[in-house]
């Protein structure tokens, strides 16, 4: 859920109230030397989510740490890789909150990395050029700069918040406190790869996960930096779709107006699925969807600067599929993510391809069912003159292969949507009312998605996501990076979050 130009990191950089408070402490301290420290060690253990001996070797490492701050721990086991499972109970608690955590990431290509390798962190400053350039790391007592970056994979996506999320637990301690309320942690160890096997290891453990409400530690926040408090995300199908020409490239030359071209049938076909201004128009896929006027108030109340975002981006105009861009993600979208046909660049060749491919996700939300939009995707493609298979075309088939879709789907995890009064929202906003001393940025709905449907649903709990690193953080991408003033600010606001005494039950 994205990487944005040097431009609009720029505009980020300096807009939280986080900020400001760094300016107070550019010293650093004994705590935050102790978190660096924790961090780096993290970040030394590879995570690829396809990579299982990583993710064993990674949760062997994981399970001790959690269990030096009070948790005892076991392990969740699925047809992939396990789920970790840690659980503290704190003294004369009457509430109890499951979190979930993120601990697998991103393939990485060291040759696209500006550092030794992806998994030995480095710290860098950006020069006057807006290069950035490594640096030594700072000890006890050194003076540091916010604006420094952490670079090494899943320093944002999601090793950064698990580090806050354990570091805040031992700043509760060390003020001899203890958590607001009995915590259940769900590390998910296959985020990255769609969480395939969550919701069956949500409903099989489901009264080991019982919980009262869920808090997820995940993500940016909204563009502008603030503290943000996101209420719902947006689930995520994929589709291919594959149309077909002659049964082996032909010499445009010999057939060009004569023999079939996959790749034009395949951009008519997607082409008719979307009007010029941006809008779905395959018949009712936004069915279901109303956004009544408090609705559309409380999306106006997010403060996007939409010039900027555009900006940042190379853009100058937005799709008008609805009047902000907080109003367009509580549709469900429908996004071509990759196309392939034939060859390109210094091996482009003058021939009639064989055939076509798009790669196709759609962002569900709420009220959409996923399994309807796909067969509605499926019904359009039919109502412009194509017949829809499951796979290649075999045997009889082969003979009308140009009128032919091969569609194929997966559904991945639903939407999710908690209410703003519901108790984790509650919590999380008056921890940040405390530590900020202003309401945080309420998001309806996040436009990306995260598998917290699988939770929500079948444990039957509200669920607020509270964001702690810094939106221009290339996650997923090269030179992944985590802000150092935000990863530092992010563990005293999930400290505030963890101390935040639930109102007592009605």
């Amino acid at each position: 859920m994205k990487r944005l130009n040097a431009a609009l990191a720029a505009l980020f950089a300096f807009a939280t109230t986080a900020n400001a408070e760094e300016t107070k402490r550019p010293i650093l301290s004994d705590a935050e030397t102790e978190s660096i420290s924790l961090f780096r060690e993290f970040l030394s253990h590879p995570n690829d989510a396809h990579d299982r001996d990583a993710i064993l070797k990674l949760i062997e490492w994981m399970e001790p740490q959690f269990e030096k701050r009070g948790f005892s721990t076991r392990r969740i086991e699925t047809a992939g890789a396990p789920q970790l499972f840690a659980e503290r109970h704190v003294a004369d608690a009457t509430r109890t909150a499951l979190i979930y955590l993120q601990a697998d990431g991103q393939p990485v290509d060291a040759t696209k990395w500006d550092q030794p390798s992806p998994w030995r962190a480095v710290l860098k400053e950006r020069n006057d050029d807006g290069a950035w350039s490594i640096i030594d790391w700072p000890e006890q007592g050194d003076a540091i700069d916010p604006d420094w970056r952490i670079f090494a994979r899943s320093a944002s996506d999601s090793k950064g918040p698990m580090t806050q999320f354990l570091r805040a637990i031992d700043a509760i301690e060390q003020g001899e406190e203890e958590p607001a309320f009995n915590l259940k942690v769900i590390i998910d160890t296959e985020e990255e790869l769609g969480s395939p096997h969550l919701e069956d290891a949500v409903v099989a453990n489901s009264e080991l996960l019982e919980a009262d409400f869920l808090l997820i530690f995940d993500g940016p926040p909204h563009a502008s930096n603030k503290p943000t408090v996101t209420f719902g995300a947006r689930g995520i199908t994929t589709l291919t779709l594959t149309t077909y020409g002659p049964n082996a490239p032909q010499h445009s030359g010999h057939y060009g107006n004569f023999v079939p071209n996959p790749a034009l049938a395949l951009a008519r076909l997607l082409a008719s699925m979307k009007d010029d201004a941006g809008r779905v128009r395959i018949k009712g896929f936004n069915d279901g969807v109303k956004l009544t006027r408090s609705v559309r108030e409380t999306l106006a109340n997010v403060p996007d600067d939409e010039e900027a975002i555009l900006a940042g981006m190379g853009l100058s105009a937005a799709d008008k599929t609805a009047a902000s861009l907080q109003e367009a993600i509580q549709y469900p979208s429908l996004n071509i993510r990759g196309l392939a046909s034939g060859w390109v660049g210094d091996e482009a060749r003058t021939i009639i391809p064989s055939m076509a491919t798009a790669e196709i996700d759609i962002r569900t939300v709420k009220e959409s069912d996923p399994a309807r939009l796909v067969e509605l995707v499926r019904r359009h493609i039919e109502e412009q003159g194509f017949e829809v298979i499951d796979h290649a075309p075999i045997g009889e088939e082969a003979h009308r292969r140009e009128r032919i879709v091969t569609l194929t789907h997966e559904i991945s995890y639903g939407a999710f949507r908690s209410d703003f009064e519901a108790e984790p929202g509650k919590i999380a906003r008056a921890a940040l009312r405390r530590r900020y001393g202003e309401e945080p940025i309420l998001i309806r709905s996040a436009g990306g998605s995260i598998p917290i449907a699988p939770l929500v649903d079948t444990l039957g709990i509200p669920a607020a996501i509270v964001p702690s690193v810094n939106i221009d953080n290339n996650q997923h991408s090269p030179n992944e990076n985590i802000r150092l003033g935000d990863f530092l600010e992010g563990v005293e606001r999930l400290k505030a979050v963890l101390s935040e005494a639930p109102e007592p039950a009605e």
